[in-house]
């Protein structure tokens, strides 16, 4: 009929959810949604944001920090109190008011708070709710942060609860906590759900770890250690409880460490034998080979020798090596390297080296070519950046077992990539390389398990060490190449950094180029690539506008820009056109700390230095120096913090980056430790290795790890429930994390 509206089709009905478990046991896999948990449906849509998805990693979404809240105040004290402090107290409301509020289009609730020595606002901005939840003539706990306009005093934002039973405060009156939380989930809701899951399963939360362990370290049970995680009645048991889920934290992760080098102890790899004079003919092919490229004679540093005799070693066993080479940029990995690759090929089997980018690949096959030549071994090249008739003729090499060496990306990971005899495998940069990859390429291996050589630029701290490295034999090159020149490495504030320009074009003159380092891409972003700064400032030096003043700066100078937001392609083709001459001044972020060997490279300045880890900062000095010709490193920073200053004057004072390493592990803040990131090892939750009880900890859960899992790795079935927490429950990631290969 003419006029009329068409009627839309009525929704179904949504399907109704079978009801929540009543076993604490089941309840804990069940999706939040389906928990019957209070506010289920909004903790499910910010669970996805904040990592968890059940019941079980909604208990082990721990709080970041306590508010001490039990002391009560009264409000006629207040005016003695310093602003910014958080207090409680016990009141009525004897107003609730909406006004506007000076931020646009948000308005404020205001409640006139009393109790019998004065009177107090508190002021909510945007939350129209509360004027629901308060009404006059209540009693309430309230607890906020208390600020001052003027004479006039408010709390901010403050949390509340009626008064009555203690026993039932969550948001004030007790020691609080505060968790991470996301767009559409307020604190006091999170708290709530996470009180009735602890109610429902966390109290019942199965016990796994064995009694003997528990009671011999003193371990409170894990629903305690729960409860008081949550809501702890005292600080003394809230740290009990951190101290049994560091613990537990540990355990895994040593126990995923001995097990894996245990299973590895039973796999068997080809043995590849190298006997005397194969072994002094290939060192002597090393040292030829650098002697020509130097034009001078060269030897093998004290340190290569002995890594190149513990390589020899665990390739004759006929049980796989798992090593980890460390060294500084240009302490001579890849030739170390190139003797695994060259005893591989002598033994008629193969051996490939993965990098992280093209670019890095092309340079790591150039090294090697020169230095595997007199041994008549060749080096093959597959990267995703060849022709199809490249590729396709390095696959069939690869295939028939006529590349004994190939060098690649992640394109040697590929399923089309097949190896003949695969027997040696290199990871370079091997943080930047997943379990699942390195497992792609040592599969290629076929029925054998391949010896593999891990390697990294940046050394990890001696106690960060122990714990990460427990199924790892290490070998450390500490000592330079001869004839490495001293970086001259100094500290400018920006506003006198003007001569350093003038040394730039003095340099670039003289046919040498500079790197220029910034901790972000553009101005409107976060911190780019692996920088770190701990407080965000967005007048951070930005790579695309640094890039666009030092052209107008530095002119006729050309002056080229990387950062890694790129293309791969084309940040490599500008790394490439830096190599080669075609740029005097590369702008960059981070992404220059793995990139070309530019002997020509003889200043990095590096802006914003305070904003970059320590080991990070002498991993961009490292890119300059790697010629005959002196060469300048300079930290450009204006902060005045006191962390930050000693870990650049450390850099000026320290050239060697075992040394550095462990001066970072000591200045860098909670939670920000060197290696974590950079060695693979999963986020810890709770345990800190920069607390020294932890790190106990951690040789303890190693004593127990060695204890408890038999000869194949494996535990007995008498700990099931261990094995089960492990498998499928909140330690599952640390657990199946290997340090090894950056999990």
């Amino acid at each position: 009929m003419a006029g009329t509206t068409a009627r839309r089709p009525a929704k179904p009905p949504a399907p109704k959810l079978p009801p929540p478990p009543t076993d604490p046991a089941e309840l804990l896999d069940t999706d939040i949604a389906g928990s019957g948990l209070a506010a289920a449906n909004i903790v499910k849509r910010a669970g996805r944001r904040l990592g968890f998805f059940t019941v079980r990693e909604l208990l082990f979404h721990l709080p970041r920090r306590y508010d001490d809240l039990r002391e009560m105040r009264q409000l006629g004290e207040l005016a003695w109190v310093e602003e910014g402090t958080v207090v409680s107290a016990r009141v009525g409301v004897v107003d609730v008011r909406v006004e506007p509020s000076f931020r646009r289009r948000i308005q404020r609730t205001i409640a006139v708070l009393e109790d019998e020595t004065g009177t107090l606002e508190a002021t909510w901005f945007g939350r129209r709710y509360i004027e629901r939840r308060l009404h006059p003539g209540d009693r309430v706990v309230v607890s906020g942060k208390l600020k001052r306009f003027g004479r006039k005093l408010t709390l901010d934002n403050p949390d509340f609860q009626p008064e009555g039973n203690d026993d039932e405060m969550l948001h004030v009156g007790r020691i609080v906590p505060v968790y991470r939380l996301t767009a559409g989930l307020t604190a006091t809701r999170l708290r709530v759900a996470i009180r009735d899951a602890l109610d429902r399963a966390g109290k019942a939360y199965p016990e796994y770890l064995p009694r003997p362990i528990r009671e011999g370290d003193e371990l409170v049970p894990i629903g305690i250690a729960l409860e008081e995680a949550h809501y702890p009645a005292s600080f003394e048991g809230r740290d009990a409880a951190l101290r049994r889920l560091a613990f537990d934290e540990l355990l895994a992760l040593q126990l995923g460490m001995v097990g894996r080098r245990r299973q590895r102890g039973r796999d068997a790899a080809r043995p590849i034998a190298v006997d005397d004079p194969t072994d002094e003919a290939l060192r002597g092919t090393l040292t030829g080979s650098l002697t020509r490229k130097l034009d001078r004679p060269v030897e093998l540093t004290a340190d290569q020798a002995t890594s190149i005799a513990a390589i020899r070693e665990d390739l004759a066993r006929p049980t796989p090596m798992l090593r980890l080479l460390q060294g500084d940029v240009g302490s001579g990995k890849t030739a170390v390297a190139a003797y695994a690759l060259a005893a591989a090929a002598r033994a008629g089997l193969q051996g490939a080296l993965l990098a992280p980018t093209d670019l890095l690949a092309r340079q790591h096959h150039a090294t090697l070519a020169s230095l595997l030549e007199d041994a008549a071994v060749p080096v093959e090249l597959l990267t995703g950046s060849l022709t199809a008739a490249a590729s396709r003729n390095t696959l069939e090499l690869i295939e028939s077992g006529m590349a004994p060496v190939v060098v690649g990306t992640h394109a040697l990971i590929q399923e089309r990539v097949r190896f003949a005899n695969l027997g040696v495998v290199i990871i370079d940069e091997q943080h930047r390389f997943g379990v699942e990859q390195r497992g792609q390429l040592e599969a290629k291996a076929g029925g054998h398990a391949p010896h593999v050589l891990l390697m990294t630029a940046t050394p990890i701290p001696r106690t960060l060490g122990q714990v990460l490295y427990a199924d790892l034999d290490v070998s450390d090159l500490r000592t330079s190449p001869e004839g490495r020149i001293a970086i001259r490495t100094g500290i400018r504030h920006p506003d006198a950094i003007g001569p350093v320009w003038d040394r730039v074009r003095a340099e670039a003159a003289a046919g040498h180029r500079t790197f220029v380092v910034v901790p972000l891409i553009d101005e409107a972003d976060a911190p780019a690539d692996d920088a770190a700064p701990t407080i965000f400032d967005s007048s951070a030096p930005a790579a695309e506008a640094e890039a666009v003043r030092l052209r107008a700066l530095l002119a006729p100078l050309r002056v080229g820009m990387v950062h890694g937001r790129m293309k791969a392609a084309d940040r490599d083709a500008e790394m490439a056109r830096f190599r080669d001459g075609e740029l005097d001044v590369l702008v960059g972020t981070t992404v220059v700390e793995v990139g070309v060997d530019v002997p020509e490279a003889t200043m990095m300045i590096i802006e914003g230095a305070d904003r970059f880890g320590l080991a990070q900062l002498h991993q961009l000095r490292g890119r300059v120096g790697r010629g005959t010709v002196e060469s300048f490193c300079v930290l450009v920073s204006d902060s005045t913090d006191e962390t930050a200053q000693a870990r650049l004057k450390a850099v000026t004072e320290i050239r060697d980056g075992f040394e550095l390493a462990e001066r970072d592990f000591e200045l860098r803040r909670e939670g920000d430790v060197l290696g974590l990131a950079q060695s693979g090892l999963p986020r810890l939750r709770v345990a800190s290795l920069q607390d020294k009880t932890h790190v106990a900890l951690a040789r303890r859960a190693r004593e127990h790890a060695e204890a408890l899992l038999d000869d194949a790795g494996a535990l007995p079935a008498a700990e099931a429930a261990l094995a089960r927490e492990l498998q499928h429950g909140w330690l599952e990631r640390v657990w199946a994390g290997d340090p090894a290969s950056g999990a």
